[in-house]
């Protein structure tokens, strides 16, 4: 799966992962992390998804990175808000009040720019990945945030025998591979969505099972 891959999706409107409503489980669990208001809060592929501005709301610093520029540019055109542009470290940077995006490939983020980042909200990223990018995205996370900071993660849980991906099933031993030796993982919710999403239904799933992990840095092993 190569960048051109989602460029083209964003292009011909296939987009059936955004959603226009503020995610559930970010208004519900977010609070709970408890951190300290003006937080700079890494969102990785963001697309244009309006829980940026949720986050903003509260009084975050929030910095979204996106691929598409189509994305981007309807993230700021269709919620009425006027960006200075500007270019950095090969990202075209999108900057209004408390809301940042850089527009460029993830893989590519430089460390230099994420310096004082103390949160990850990743509700589509990891998902939509497959796996040998998945280890390629944890790994460079890890090299991006090297003091980490807490993490709200949201994945989903199906039969990939049934549907192939994006968006990926990735399970709990995913992530406790992905993520246990620098992280203590807990389970936030776990929720059967399948009613939620009948053209899944459609395709044989009889199972869908939306999971949040609280990723915290505070229990660490050595």
């Amino acid at each position: 799966m190569n960048p051109d891959f989602w460029l083209e999706r964003w292009q011909r409107g296939e987009t059936g992962w955004h959603r226009d409503e503020i995610n559930r489980h970010l208004c519900e669990f977010w609070p709970q992390l408890g951190l300290p208001t003006g937080t700079r809060v890494l969102v990785p592929l963001c697309g244009k998804t309006t829980d940026l501005l949720w986050l903003a709301s509260r009084g975050d610093r929030v910095l979204g990175v996106e691929l598409s520029q189509l994305a981007v540019d309807a993230f700021f055109a269709e919620n009425g808000l006027n960006p200075t542009v500007t270019q950095v470290s090969g990202f075209s940077r999108y900057r209004v009040d408390e809301i940042e995006v850089l527009c460029g490939d993830f893989f590519d983020l430089p460390a230099a720019l994420l310096d004082d980042i103390g949160a990850v909200y990743d509700r589509a990223a990891l998902i939509a990945l497959p796996p040998d990018l998945r280890l390629r995205y944890a790994a460079h996370l890890d090299t991006l945030l090297p003091a980490r900071v807490p993490h709200l993660l949201i994945t989903l849980e199906y039969d990939q025998a049934l549907r192939s991906g994006p968006p990926f099933s990735v399970h709990t031993q995913e992530i406790a591979q992905l993520f246990g030796q620098r992280y203590r993982l807990s389970v936030l919710a776990q929720l059967d969505v399948l009613d939620e999403s009948p053209g899944w239904r459609q395709q044989g799933l009889t199972e869908l099972v939306e999971r949040v992990y609280r990723l915290d840095p505070d229990m660490v092993l050595a």
